[in-house]
């Protein structure tokens, strides 16, 4: 997933995940500003991605159902779903 003019790949798209079947996903920030990757009930916080680099976490549940994910610096502008299904 990149960050770059404020969004999450463009789109900020939804991101689809099956139940007990962890994604692995990179973050890379490609804008001049730092942000941040966090999805709060599924206890992701990347901290604060300065210009150039990434991050890698897991994206995992074993109950169905949507997620906000957002950056703490620009929510309501970057920010998106997770959305697990069995």
């Amino acid at each position: 997933m990149l960050m770059k003019d404020n969004k999450f790949n463009v789109t900020n798209p939804d991101i689809t995940v099956k139940t007990n079947h962890p994604l692995k996903i990179s973050i890379a920030n490609q804008d001049f500003r730092k942000h941040d990757f966090i999805v709060d009930d599924l206890n992701i916080n990347t901290g604060f991605i300065s210009s150039g680099q990434d991050f890698t976490t897991l994206i995992a549940s074993d109950k169905a159902g949507s997620y906000r994910y957002y950056c703490s610096i620009h929510p309501g502008i970057m920010e998106g779903k997770i959305i697990i299904t069995d």
